[in-house]
């Protein structure tokens, strides 16, 4: 009796567990799958889906690239635009491709509402269960779903997918006409291979879900910062009672109440306590409504962008993007991350640096990425998904664009990291029609601030806000640059000027365009990190170049040096964005490498968002962060007898600060402080604040300075420096032991004597590269029409220069240098440079300006930069042909290579080569 009453015991502790157990909501659809490629479109015709298709068998979520299916890339690294366009894919399919896969659906799916997602796909999928065609899907930005109530009774049953990667909108899309292979010319980031492939496949959530047929769906929440009120609209088919609550991410009701039967939007007062969201608080809340059985949440941020006039605010504030491009740059996979722990990482690293917005170039990122960004209080501006130069040209291209805006707004609306919008990049087409979706996109949603371009060279679209333009995002206006790429070769440095004259005038909050694309020379050491879908066959390209003309071993100083030249361009394009009242924010392009496009190496980090070694976060945050101390002064560089002063001010986007001391600081090289000061009980106010005091030095110097201005606000841990030269006025420019001339034919003679020789030719006259300070903007490979160098490589420690203080790379004090120079091509030439030029990493030269050798019996310095010329009114090249004279005059100038007077018939131009007729002493 006893052991029948325990078995009785077990039968229903057993039939309690079952009868208890949770009925399955969600099947997720992750794992193996079959696949087969269908690159001729028979499937639908010959009925594949009615098939147990046989082929080889992909883990999903993933790509065929994943797999490794599809043709093979078999190119070898050549120098040519076959391979310089970009990353190479190790294996690349174009067309429909048809995934299979058994289901096993629950008998307690009875009934039930029955919807598929597939998260993320490029472009088009068709969904069949068991042979029969439920529906059609297209999007770039948005996941496909569909209801399957219908179709999936409890049992089993084979769903199938056919994907097309096709290009079916190719008016989305400029042509890189570069690019010799047609299916690397498109370049909008959503569909290309420039950035993210053109992969084929299932990415992101692959899932079955049940539901009560009657659910509440599409919640929105809209936030009134200004009124103090919230908002929440949604879809309702069932007439029972809604009740609502709002909850903090601790699960603590803020706010409750209910909503009357038969309605679908709720309106209340901003609870007592709520907080705001913002880059510095991230304050995150869940909105829940509960009718019957079912519940739907999302999450949200109760903030508000707006702008006052011109000026761009968040929940009344006034804020300033710091911001970098995101194209869908993820060299691994070829795709986007679909999950928020690798979003996070990237926005952290992205935040070490200082900046607090992303702009993501011609596409919108899946859920994932907004959800980091919510939680570490970053803000994004999408855009639809296309780079047209012809918009609404085409109906059916139009449409799908149009309907991919609503998408976006219904899919990603709700997170409070998603504050702009623009139609797309650099668009040109149908202003009108542009005009009126910005006004259509912010009549269903007023939550994001709207634009219709991203920048045009369209005129005078590019140039002035249109009418319906929230902000205006532009890299010049009616008026002038507001970017630095069409300064800063052209005119003589300067650090008191900003772009009010050229952006004052802008109606609307001003947000510059893609500053920066300074190309830095390509690390070698990279190429071993690509071990997943792409292979960097353009790094090896170089790096085989690099051998052959025997650089590889500078190969690492050129990306340092290089590296270091595009950071000090970087911190004054920033400096300047911020010290302009009129500007509201910039968006580098970029922080990090773009590997395509012609390999646009212009990141201060790879493509993985590591260092190359240039800067470092904590420096570059110096200059870009929510608190920046500024100065203005006149000039680099100094003359003894003038006076060095600069006015101090502060970009303070943080909060507001009272009684501040601001401590500043005079040093030399060795660390000494020349001179020292502060200014106190200063007030800081939110945004601009100017003429905070005066910094003001002596220059009496006997021997030429670097000298650094440091600027720190005391107690924190924001400060901000710069470098200034200070050079004598008096210093030798000639030496009775060293002939110094233009004259081949007087050098020629006076080496044949085994004199010392300073030879500087018109270095106009020279064959060479017109000297730069700027290195290649954006690519070589894209734009090759430009004198493509990247800054010098200099021998700091060389005797050559110990009266010529300078680092080992390109900094302003180069500039008047750079500027009267030739880069000469030196690669037949036995010589050793004294000042190296970097090649761009195409033609990969050896290029001087400066160097040195014996000829003959003789010892000689070449200089391609003008040392010659207005040297009363040119401190530095006067300080560096002093150098040089003393070095040629010491017992450390001893050139330890040997050339004929005739090798340098290869650097003389037309002009200067009939010197060389009256010469019969080529040789000895």
């Amino acid at each position: 009796m006893k052991l029948l009453y325990i078995y009785l015991i077990l039968f229903v502790t057993l039939v309690f567990i079952s009868c208890s157990k949770p009925s399955v909501e969600e099947i997720r659809l992750e794992g193996e799958w079959r696949v087969v490629l269908d690159s001729l479109n028979v499937g639908i015709e010959e009925g594949w889906a009615e098939q147990d298709l046989e082929g080889a068998t992909i883990q999903l979520p993933g790509t065929l690239d994943d797999a490794g299916i599809g043709e093979e890339n078999i190119q070898v690294p050549v120098m040519d635009n076959s391979v310089m366009w970009g990353l190479t894919r190790k294996h690349q399919y174009i067309g429909a491709a048809w995934y299979q896969k058994e289901v096993d659906i629950p008998a307690n799916w009875e009934g039930k509402q029955i919807d598929l997602e597939l998260e993320r796909i490029i472009w088009e999928s068709k969904v069949f269960i068991d042979g029969t065609l439920i529906g059609r899907g297209e999007s770039l930005v948005a996941p496909h779903r569909y209801n399957l109530s219908e179709a999936l009774t409890p049992g089993k049953h084979t769903i199938t997918i056919c994907i097309d990667n096709s290009n079916f909108y190719p008016l989305i899309n400029v042509q890189g006409n570069r690019y010799p292979d047609p299916v690397n010319q498109d370049m909008a980031h959503a569909y290309t291979n420039h950035t993210q492939i053109k992969w084929n496949g299932i990415i992101g959530d692959i899932k079955l879900t049940a539901s009560e047929a009657d659910k509440i769906e599409n919640l929105q929440v809209y936030s009134n910062v200004a009124e103090g009120t919230i908002k929440a609209t949604f879809d309702n088919p069932s007439e029972a009672a809604v009740n609502y609550q709002i909850l903090s991410v601790t699960g603590d009701v803020v706010a409750k109440g209910e909503v009357e039967s038969g309605k679908d939007e709720i309106s209340l007062s901003t609870p007592e306590g709520i907080k705001l969201w913002d880059e510095f608080d991230p304050n995150l809340y869940e909105f829940k409504l509960t009718s019957g059985n079912t519940s739907v949440s999302v999450r949200f941020g109760y903030s508000q962008i707006g702008k006052d006039g011109e000026v761009l605010t968040l929940n009344g504030k006034r804020i300033f993007l710091r911001g970098n491009l995101e194209c869908v740059i993820f060299p691994l996979t070829g795709h986007p991350p679909m999950g928020k722990e690798e979003w996070a990482k990237l926005i952290g690293q992205a935040k070490a640096y200082g900046l607090n917005h992303l702009r993501f170039h011609s596409w919108c990122p899946p859920k994932a990425a907004f959800d980091a960004a919510d939680e570490a209080g970053f803000y994004y501006q999408v855009e639809l998904p296309h780079w047209s130069l012809h918009f609404g040209e085409d109906r059916r291209t139009t449409d799908f664009l149009l309907a991919e805006g609503d998408k976006i707004l219904k899919e990603y609306g709700n997170h409070p990291s998603f504050v702009l919008m623009a139609l797309g990049n650099e668009l040109e087409g149908d202003v009108d029609l542009l005009n009126s979706t910005v006004a259509a996109l912010r009549a269903k949603d007023n939550r994001h601030l709207y634009m219709t371009t991203t920048y045009s060279f369209q005129r005078p679209l590019g140039l002035v806000a249109q009418p319906e333009d929230d902000f205006f995002v532009t890299q010049r206006t009616d008026k002038g640059w507001v970017r630095g790429q069409g300064i800063f070769n052209s005119q003589v440095p300067n650090f008191d000027e900003d772009y009010t004259a050229t952006s004052e005038h802008v109606p609307v909050p001003l947000i510059s365009h893609e500053i920066g694309q300074y190309s830095v020379y390509p690390d070698m050491s990279e190429i071993e990190k690509y071990t997943g879908v792409l292979k960097p066959l353009n790094f090896m390209a170089v790096r085989y170049e690099l051998e052959k003309n025997g650089l590889l071993d500078l190969a690492d100083k050129f990306t340092y040096a290089s590296g270091k030249l595009a950071a000090i361009l970087y911190k004054e394009e920033i400096e300047r964005a911020l010290k302009t009242p009129a500007f509201d924010g910039f968006q580098l392009l970029q922080l990090q490498d773009f590997p395509g496009q012609g390999t646009a190496l212009v990141g201060l980090l790879n493509a993985f968002w590591e260092s190359k070694g240039a800067i470092s976060a904590e420096e570059f945050r110096k200059f870009n962060s929510e608190l920046v101390p500024l100065i203005r002064f006149e000039k680099a560089v100094y003359e003894n007898g003038e006076t060095f002063s600069a006015t101090l001010e502060v970009a303070n986007f943080y909060k507001e600060l009272t009684g501040q001391s601001i401590k500043w600081s005079v040093a030399n090289d060795a660390g000494e402080i020349m001179k020292e000061g502060n200014f106190d009980n200063i007030d800081l106010e939110l945004g601009n604040n100017g003429n905070l005091g005066t910094i003001e030095l002596d220059v009496n110097v006997d021997k030429a300075k670097r000298l650094t201005i440091e600027v720190a606000l005391t107690g924190t841990s924001y400060k901000n420096s710069w470098p200034v030269w200070f050079y004598p006025k008096d210093v030798p420019i000639t030496n009775e032991n060293v002939v110094v001339t233009d004259s081949y034919s007087i050098a020629g003679k006076a080496l044949k004597e085994g004199k010392t020789v300073l030879l500087n030719p018109d270095y106009k006259t020279l064959k060479g590269i017109t000297g730069r300070f700027v290195p290649v903007f954006w690519s070589p490979v894209h734009f090759p029409n430009q004198p493509s160098t990247m800054g010098l490589l200099i021998d700091d420690k060389h005797a050559a220069f110990s009266d010529f203080p300078t680092g080992t790379f390109t900094e302003w004090n180069w500039w008047d240098l750079c500027i009267q120079s030739k880069s000469l091509i030196i690669d037949s030439l036995n010589v050793t440079p004294i000042v190296r030029v970097i090649d761009n990493f195409v033609t990969n030269h050896h290029l001087a300006n400066v160097f040195e050798a014996k000829v003959g019996k003789g010892k000689l310095i070449f200089s391609a930069i003008d040392l010659s010329n207005n040297l009363n009114d040119r401190p530095v090249a006067r300080q560096l042909r002093s150098s040089l004279l003393q070095y040629m005059n010491s017992s450390d100038f001893n050139p330890a290579n040997s050339i004929q007077m005739s090798d340098l018939k290869v650097l003389a131009g037309e002009k200067s080569d009939k010197q060389f007729d009256d010469l019969d002493i080529y040789e000895d």
